[in-house]
C-alpha cells in the first residue's frame, strides 16, 4: 500500500478555492489526471495508491467508478469555470479548450472498459474543452490491452499510450512480479501504433536485483527496435512496505546497487543516442520535441492541474490539495456531495522557487543561473556537472555527470 498522505489544512466541503487562485489558473498550462486504482496482481516493488479486488472488498466496482469520477468532475467544474475564472475567459483559453493534456494513470487504467474510460474523457470535454491539439495519455500494462480495445480508445480520442514493460528478461520480470511475458510489451507497442496511435512509450526499471547488465542491454535493443518515439527508464527504488523491501530485509534478494544503476544508465544513454533519442528529462528520452510526454512537461514547468480520483493530488494557482486514498472513502464523500479532499497547503512564493528549481535542473533546457545559488552552481561547474558553455550564456544545464548525480546538484543549487 502507499504511504500516508502529508498533514494540511482542511478541504472546504465545497472543494472551494481562494479567489486568487482562481483568477491565475491555467496562465502556464492546465492538465487533467484521472487516477484508475485497480490492478489485477500487486507488484512487489509497487508502493502507488492501488488495491487488487481482494484488498478493495465491497461498496467499490471498476464497474461504477467512471460514474463517480464524474461526479468529482461535476464538482471540480463548480469550482473552477472557464467562464468566470481567470485567463480561460475568451479569447484566452487555448483553441477548442483549456485542457492541454489529459493522463490515465494508475494502477492500471486499461482493467476499465475503453467506453468507460472514454466517458471520462467525454465529462472532461464537457466540463473544461479539450484543446484541439490536447494530448490525451494512458497507462496500460502489456496484457491488458489487445488490438481490439486500443482501436476503441483511438476512437475515444486517446492519441498516447505508456506501457510498462519494465524488462525484456524474464527472470527480471519473475522479480518485479510482472505477469506480462517477455514479448508482450513491445508486441503491444506495436499494436498501438497499427491502432493509430501517434505516440508510444515503454516503461524500463533497472538495477532490478539479478539482473545482468546484458539483461538490460537487451532490454534497450527490444525498446529500440519496438519502433516507439518515446522511452522512460528508473532506477529500481524500494519503498518501506512492499512486498520487495520484506524480502530484501529477509535476505531472499540483495538490495539494489548505486554503482550499478550509474552503469546502467550510462548504457541507456548510449544505446538510446545512438538510435536517434534525445534526453528531455533525467529519466525520459524521446525521438524529437513532438514526441515529449506533454503532460509531464506542464507538472515539470509549473502549470495548473486537477487530479481525478482517490488519492489524486492537484494543483491550482499555488493552492496543492489531495483526495482521500482509499476508493470507498473517495466515491462515499463524493454520494454526499462533499469535495474528496482530505487536506491542501498554500504554497508560499519560497515553497514554488524551491520546487521549480528542483524540476528545472532536471530538464534539458535547464535553468537561468539567476534562479539558483551562485555558490552552488559554481561548485557544480567546477566538479564537471554542468554544462560549461551554457554556464557563460547564463543557464544550468547538467552534463551527463551531472544527470547522474542530479539530487545533489538540486540540494547544492537550491
Amino acid at each position: 500500500m502507499a504511504g500516508a498522505l502529508p498533514d494540511g489544512e482542511p478541504v472546504p466541503a465545497d472543494g472551494s478555492l481562494p479567489d486568487e487562485a482562481t483568477a491565475r489558473v491555467g496562465q502556464n498550462g492546465f492538465a487533467v489526471y484521472v487516477h484508475v486504482p485497480f490492478c489485477a496482481s500487486r507488484c512487489g516493488y509497487c508502493d502507488f495508491n492501488t488495491y487488487t479486488a481482494s484488498e478493495l472488498g465491497g461498496g467499490v466496482s471498476r464497474e461504477t467508478y467512471a460514474d463517480t469520477v464524474l461526479q468529482e468532475l461535476k464538482l471540480a467544474r463548480s469550482v473552477i469555470n472557464p467562464e468566470k475564472s481567470g485567463p480561460w475567459r475568451g479569447e484566452a483559453a487555448g483553441p477548442g479548450g483549456a485542457v492541454d493534456t489529459v493522463f490515465f494513470g494508475g494502477g492500471t487504467p486499461t482493467l476499465l472498459s475503453a467506453d468507460d474510460l472514454g466517458r471520462i474523457l467525454e465529462g472532461i470535454d464537457r466540463a473544461w474543452g479539450l484543446a484541439a491539439d490536447a494530448e490525451i495519455t494512458t497507462e496500460a500494462n502489456p496484457e491488458s490491452v489487445d488490438p481490439d480495445y486500443l482501436r476503441r480508445l483511438r476512437r475515444h480520442g486517446f492519441n498516447r499510450i505508456s506501457l510498462g514493460m519494465q524488462s525484456a528478461a524474464p527472470g527480471v520480470l519473475r522479480i518485479l512480479d510482472r505477469k506480462h511475458t517477455a514479448g508482450r510489451a513491445p508486441q503491444a507497442a506495436v499494436e498501438a501504433r497499427e491502432a493509430g496511435f501517434e505516440h508510444v512509450n515503454l516503461d524500463l526499471i533497472y538495477g532490478t536485483p539479478g539482473e545482468t547488465a546484458d539483461d538490460f542491454a537487451r532490454s534497450l535493443q527490444t525498446v529500440i527496435d519496438s519502433g516507439v518515439d518515446h522511452v522512460s527508464a528508473y532506477a529500481l527504488i524500494v519503498e518501506d512496505g512492499t512486498r520487495m523491501a520484506a524480502r530484501m530485509r529477509r535476505g531472499e534478494i540483495p538490495y539494489p546497487s548505486d554503482d550499478v544503476a550509474a552503469d546502467r544508465y550510462l548504457a541507456a544513454e548510449a544505446a538510446l543516442s545512438e538510435a536517434g533519442f534525445q534526453w528531455y528529462e533525467v529519466s525520459n528520452w524521446a525521438t524529437g520535441d513532438e514526441a515529449r510526454c506533454r503532460h509531464n512537461l506542464l507538472y515539470w514547468t509549473g502549470a495548473d492541474w486537477w487530479g481525478l480520483g482517490p488519492g489524486a493530488h492537484s494543483h491550482v494557482g499555488g493552492v496543492r490539495w489531495w483526495n482521500v486514498k482509499h476508493p470507498a472513502a473517495y466515491a462515499g464523500r463524493l454520494l454526499r456531495g462533499l469535495s474528496p479532499g482530505q487536506g491542501r497547503e498554500l504554497l508560499s512564493a519560497e515553497d514554488r522557487h524551491v520546487e521549480d528549481v528542483m524540476l528545472r535542473v532536471r530538464l534539458r533546457e535547464g535553468i537561468g543561473l539567476d534562479r539558483v545559488d551562485p555558490v552552488g552552481a559554481k561548485q557544480a561547474l567546477a566538479n564537471g556537472l554542468i554544462d560549461a558553455d551554457a554556464y557563460e550564456e547564463g543557464l544550468l544545464i547538467l552534463t551527463l555527470r551531472g544527470r547522474l548525480l542530479a539530487d545533489a546538484v538540486i540540494r547544492d543549487v537550491v
